[in-house]
């Protein structure tokens, strides 16, 4: 559960803090349903760039902004839907996407979901604190723009062997950069230099993505709904009864998983599989290694994880999310998806919304479908967790180490990484296998980050003080977010 004590003295300050600095806070309520943002922000997003550092921009925290750099507001939710002459399976793909929101990645979701119940609580001082974000990738961009736009001092930390976009953009809004060894699988050494920074300064505050229960909250109640709104637009415009089939996403902090809970809800047939890099694959055997899919951390299950409620873990090779990533953005790879595969262009041009992990989570439902057999009328969802922007440094890389990109390196590609998945590497989870994976949290989070194997048990055996508890925390954290907005007489005014 979220502790939601309120420290009235400090929340007073913050309160204060707000008022000066023209900050009103968005609640969960308003994420999920931008339509009902009050008509005065609308005013001002409009004039308002995607990226802007201005407070007005948390109200852009939603999976249904207008497509567009500047001055967008609200529609449905973003998303698009993958052709079966890309896929290679008779199941409709569909994908939210996350380059619209503020950063260009959904990662400020789930931060604004950390940061915002201690802010509103008082239990974070953002006058005397500074906010730390470790993170393989996204979370720390995320969590420093949504501190810079709160008027709050941020740390982000994150593997030295990240792409040069993110280091360089966050230089422009973090107050600091740490850089840990290693990439995407070293979590923990992010973690060895949390623990540094909480012995040696008093003055910080730490946001763990892969613990704290803020980023599962925004996931069940933001993302889950938009990708039902999705389902049923789809519905709506292939005139048929679709079968709502399941959610794929690879792991990374396992907040995005959050969303298959609320699903499974309102579809119970349908099924959450969990994705992580073959290279890597602990959720499949216990296993280690590095690999390339940015931005999901492992070698760990993550605290705020729901693996009791997770069906089937699904490896995929980082060689493959890699050759996509040139097929989808070298001009020979699109023209030959245009010519040769028959792909409209227009479909061709939108897998530039596709980043690394995006990549990855297609695939994911790729195998999805084709273990499952599904049909014409069956329909899967993931998350594109940002977009091409992130990785135009990779592309450069990928062609100093293989050299320029042909017809037929992309016909090999496509045959190969994209019509030739497979089923191998995946495994259904029961009882016991569920059972292991859980397991596999007390080494992490009892042994080394000080939680207790009383709290493990309570995420098996009782479920209604853990996730299912986190579940129905939104509206009395709405609840605080309002009064906090009202004591600041903002939206009055």
């Amino acid at each position: 559960m979220i502790d939601l004590t309120v420290d009235r003295q400090t929340l007073e300050k913050n309160i204060r803090k707000a008022a000066e600095n023209g900050i009103i806070v968005p609640t969960f309520s308003q994420m999920r349903n931008p339509e009902t943002v009050p008509a005065s922000l609308k005013e001002r997003l409009k004039k308002t760039g995607l990226w802007d550092l201005d407070p007005v921009n948390l109200f852009r925290i939603t999976w249904k902004n207008e497509p567009k750099e500047s001055g967008g507001l609200f529609g449905g939710p973003c998303f698009i839907e993958l052709p079966p002459k890309l896929t290679g399976v008779k199941a409709k793909i569909i994908c939210l996407v996350g380059k619209y929101f503020p950063t260009g990645c959904h990662k400020v979701g789930a931060s604004f979901g950390c940061l915002a119940p201690r802010l509103v609580t008082g239990q974070f001082d953002a006058s005397a604190q500074k906010a730390v974000w470790p993170s393989t990738g996204n979370y720390c961009r995320g969590g420093a723009f949504n501190s810079k736009l709160l008027a709050v001092d941020s740390v982000a930390i994150l593997p030295q062997g990240m792409s040069r976009e993110r280091f360089d953009w966050l230089k422009t809004v973090a107050a600091e950069i740490i850089a840990t060894p290693g990439t995407e699988s070293n979590v923990k050494e992010i973690f060895d230099k949390v623990h540094e920074l909480k012995a040696a300064r008093k003055d910080t505050m730490i946001f763990n993505q892969f613990e704290e229960m803020g980023n599962y909250l925004w996931h069940y109640n933001v993302t889950g709904p938009a990708i039902a709104s999705a389902f049923e637009l789809m519905g709506q415009k292939h005139g048929a009864d679709l079968n709502f089939a399941g959610v794929c996403f690879t792991s990374g902090s396992a907040g995005t998983l959050a969303s298959g809970d609320f699903l499974k809800q309102r579809y119970p047939l349908s099924r959450i599989a969990a994705g992580e890099a073959l290279q890597c694959p602990t959720i499949l055997n216990n296993g280690f290694g590095s690999h390339r899919i940015e931005g999901i951390g492992d070698k760990h299950i993550p605290w705020v994880h729901n693996v009791k409620n997770t069906d089937m873990a699904i490896a995929i090779d980082d060689g493959d999310s890699m050759a996509l990533l040139r097929l989808f953005n070298e001009d020979a790879g699109k023209e030959y998806l245009v010519k040769e595969a028959g792909i409209e262009r227009e479909r061709v041009d939108s897998l530039s919304l596709m980043g690394i992990s995006g990549i990855a989570n297609m695939l994911c439902c790729v195998k999805f479908a084709k273990y499952y057999e599904l049909g014409e009328n069956d329909v899967v969802a993931t998350v594109l967790t940002d977009s091409v922007d992130m990785y135009r440094s990779r592309l450069v890389e990928l062609r100093e180490e293989e050299g320029s990109y042909s017809a037929l390196k992309a016909a090999g590609d496509f045959a190969a990484c994209l019509k030739g998945q497979r089923i191998d590497n995946m495994l259904e989870l029961g009882y016991r296998e569920r059972r292991r994976v859980h397991n596999l949290k007390y080494y992490t989070w009892v042994e080394q980050q000080g939680r207790t194997a009383e709290e493990l048990n309570d995420q098996w055996y009782n479920q209604e003080r853990s996730f299912a508890g986190v579940q129905k925390q939104a509206d009395e954290i709405d609840a605080l977010i309002n009064e906090f907005n009202r004591k600041t007489g903002l939206l009055k005014a």
